[in-house]
C-alpha cells in the first residue's frame, strides 16, 4: 500500500527585521556624498586660485623684461612647451593667455595679502564686497573662461554674479549669454536698476523684477516661420519646462496645466498656473499667437481677481497675471488696465535675440531718459 504524498508545507516568509544600522548608514551617506562635492569644490576653486597666480607672475615678468609685444608672444610660447614637459595638459599657450587676462581682469576684485617672504599665498586671497554679494572665486575655471569673453565690465559682473547665485553650471552660462539675458533685464529697468544688476544680480523683490524684453524661447525647437497653434506652444513649454522655468527666472514652481474654474455655470482655463517662492504670490500664464487685444486683457483680469478672491491665502500677495504673445501693443496694455495693476504683457522669442539690436535697444532708452 503505497504511502499518501506527502503534503508540502508551505512556510510564510519571516518578517524582515528592522535594521539597525539604516540610521548610521543614511549619516555616513550624507557625509560621504557632501565630503565628495566639497572636496570638488575645494578642486576647482584651488584650480582658479592657482591660475590666478600663475597669471599675476606672467604679468609681473613681462613689467621687467621688454616692453616689445613680441617678447610676451614668445614668452608664454616657451613657458607653455616647458610647463607641458614637466606637467602635462592644462598650460597651453591659449590657457596661459587666460590666465594672464583672468589676474589683470580681477586684479581689483581680488586683493592678495603678502607673506612676510613677499610671495602672496594662495590661502589668505580674500574678496571685496560688491554691494550686498561677496565675490569670492566660487565658480570654475570654465565658467572663467566663459566671462572673460565678456568685454563689459558690468554685464561680465552680472553674469558672475548670476552664476555663483543660480548655481548656473557652464552650459547653462553660455545659454543665458548667447540670450542676451543681460539686455533683456537691463531693458525693463531704469538707470539705477541697470547698475543693480552689475553689483547685485538679479534680486526679486517686485513683480516687475521677473519681467525680460522679451522673452526667449528657443529651446522649445517651434520653428518661427511654421504654423503652430497656442496647443502647440503649450505642450512644448510643458516638454520643456525645465528649461522654461530657467528663462522665467528665479524662484518659479510649477503648479497646473489647464487650470479649470467654474462660476455662474462656466467654465474657464487658465493656460499655465506657476507659484513664485520669492514673490509669495501666484503668476497665472495664458498664451497668445494673434495681436493683443483689450478682450484678452479683460478677461486676464477676471482670472487675477479670481485667484486673489477664492484662491491665495491671505498671507499670500497679490497674484500676476502674464500675457505670453508674439507682440504686445503696450499702448493698448495702457489704456486698458489701471496704473499699477499685476497684470503684464510680455512679448517671447523662437530664436536668439540678436545682441547688437538690444543694445541698440538699450541705448535708445537711456538717451530717452536723458532727455
Amino acid at each position: 500500500m503505497k504511502k499518501p504524498p506527502a503534503t508540502r508545507k508551505t512556510s510564510t516568509p519571516a518578517k524582515a527585521k528592522p535594521d539597525g544600522l539604516t540610521p548610521l548608514l543614511t549619516e555616513v551617506r550624507q557625509l560621504v556624498q557632501s565630503a565628495r562635492r566639497g572636496v570638488s569644490t575645494i578642486v576647482d576653486t584651488f584650480q582658479v586660485m592657482t591660475n590666478f597666480e600663475i597669471g599675476r607672475r606672467i604679468v609681473e615678468h613681462e613689467q621687467k623684461g621688454a616692453k616689445r609685444a613680441a617678447y610676451g608672444a614668445e614668452l608664454l610660447k616657451e613657458l607653455s612647451e616647458r610647463l607641458t614637459e614637466e606637467f602635462g595638459r592644462g598650460f597651453s599657450r591659449s590657457n596661459l593667455e587666460y590666465m594672464r587676462k583672468f589676474f589683470l581682469e580681477w586684479q581689483k576684485h581680488a586683493p592678495i595679502s603678502q607673506t612676510a617672504s613677499g610671495q602672496s599665498a594662495l590661502t589668505e586671497i580674500s574678496q571685496t564686497q560688491s554691494g550686498k554679494f561677496k565675490r569670492p572665486f566660487t565658480l570654475s575655471w570654465s565658467h572663467y573662461v566663459v566671462l572673460m569673453t565678456i568685454q563689459d565690465p558690468d554685464e561680465r559682473s552680472f553674469y558672475e554674479i548670476e552664476s555663483a547665485q543660480s548655481n548656473w553650471n557652464v552650459r547653462e552660462l553660455k545659454r543665458q549669454k548667447a540670450s542676451c539675458l543681460y539686455e533683456r533685464l537691463a531693458l525693463s529697468r531704469d538707470k539705477e536698476g541697470i547698475r543693480k544688476l552689475a553689483r547685485e544680480g538679479q534680486v526679486v523683490v517686485r513683480p516687475e523684477d521677473l519681467l525680460k524684453e522679451p522673452l526667449v524661447l528657443e529651446f522649445l525647437g517651434l520653428d518661427d516661420k511654421a504654423s503652430y497653434s497656442e496647443n502647440d506652444l503649450e505642450q512644448a513649454i510643458i516638454d520643456r519646462l525645465e528649461h522654461f522655468l530657467l528663462e522665467l527666472g528665479k524662484g518659479f514652481l510649477f503648479e497646473a496645466r489647464q487650470k479649470r474654474f467654474t462660476f455662474d455655470e462656466d467654465h474657464y482655463f487658465v493656460d499655465l498656473v506657476f507659484y513664485n517662492r520669492l514673490l509669495r504670490c501666484y503668476v497665472i500664464i495664458d498664451l497668445k499667437l494673434d495681436k493683443l487685444t483689450h478682450q484678452d486683457l479683460g478677461q486676464m483680469q477676471m482670472y487675477v481677481n479670481y485667484y486673489d478672491r477664492e484662491v491665495k491665502l491671505p498671507d499670500e500677495n497679490p497674484t500676476i497675471g502674464l500675457l505670453l504673445c508674439k507682440s504686445a501693443k503696450k499702448t493698448v496694455v495702457e489704456l486698458t488696465l489701471p496704473q499699477g495693476t499685476n497684470i503684464h504683457a510680455q512679448e517671447y522669442n523662437l530664436y536668439l535675440p540678436s545682441k547688437e539690436l538690444l543694445k541698440q535697444k538699450l541705448d535708445e532708452w537711456s538717451a530717452a531718459v536723458a532727455k
